[in-house]
């Protein structure tokens, strides 16, 4: 889970144009049966020594390759999209006009305020050149902060603005839920999942016990010391699927937590179940 910003509709009609072709090829999983197969998939692709387990560090490499894989496709798909001359920068105004449409007082910039004031915020924190322009490699840090901890003070505040819904400065488990999930009804049963990111609220993030993400806790989930986002995924993961505690998975264990993978840089958030050359 991670702050939105403004091009989220550019990346939903990738993912549904991505999706149609694949199914124009008969590629696209039609049944929880196939999307289970072929996460079974990249489990087997993943288990590099072919023990029938993967290890820390086999999850490591497997999130590390395709989330390589998955930013250098979104930033390509984003760039040629906003930038089709392919020019050496894209400017502020070019992006802004693009996502939102042209004019001070028009319907959409008005109703998508928060969200322009949003990708402003993080276009200045990406652009070192100072000059309202960003470069490629500036522009992945706009997209993906991952690996630029320039980007870390300004995501720090996008999930505050999220999620700290009572201006408290701290995020209460509530806080954390209610961004993932809001039942139709009091008495609907949450799902499966739902416990399990309680699970890694009160195991992994929340470091001192008290039921509250502090400031410290927040920077230690978004850029964890001495660990990078890959390391920290592989091991949030190994938390959410290793029932029986051996430090390891097996391909049952990781299909019995297919959401857990589904929704994780794994499996570039479910595309890379669509690629042959993946599976």
């Amino acid at each position: 889970m991670w702050p939105k910003t403004g091009f989220l509709w550019l990346l939903l009609i990738a993912a549904i144009t991505a999706k149609m072709a694949a199914a124009a090829e008969g590629a696209e999983p039609n049944s929880l049966e196939d999307i289970m197969r072929r996460l079974g998939q990249l489990v087997d692709r993943a288990d590099e020594d072919s023990d029938g387990m993967l290890t820390l560090s086999e999850l490591k490499e497997w999130i590390g390759r395709i989330s390589r894989r998955y930013i250098e496709n979104d930033v390509s798909r984003l760039w040629k999209a906003l930038n089709p001359e392919n020019n050496d920068t894209i400017h502020w105004d070019v992006y802004q006009e693009t996502i939102y449409g042209h004019g001070a007082f028009n319907d959409v910039q008005f109703y998508h305020k928060s969200l322009i004031n949003r990708d402003r915020r993080r276009w200045k924190a990406a652009d070192t050149g100072r000059d309202e322009s960003l470069n490629r490699d500036e522009f992945t840090a706009f997209l993906h902060f991952e690996d630029h901890p320039a980007m870390r003070e300004v995501v720090l505040q996008e999930i505050f603005d999220d999620l700290d819904r009572d201006r408290d400065g701290k995020i209460s488990l509530p806080e954390y839920l209610f961004d993932m999930y809001q039942p139709q009804s009091p008495a609907m049963e949450p799902p499966e999942w739902v416990a399990n990111e309680r699970d890694v609220f009160l195991k992994f993030l929340d470091q001192d016990g008290d039921g509250l993400l502090n400031e410290a806790e927040v920077r230690q989930w978004i850029a964890p010391h001495g660990l990078g986002l890959t390391d920290s995924e592989a091991q949030h993961l190994l938390l959410e699927a290793d029932a029986n505690g051996d430090a390891k998975l097996t391909k049952k264990e990781v299909l019995t937590k297919i959401n857990a993978f589904l929704n994780s840089p794994a499996t570039e958030f479910g595309h890379a179940l669509f690629r042959h050359d993946e599976l």
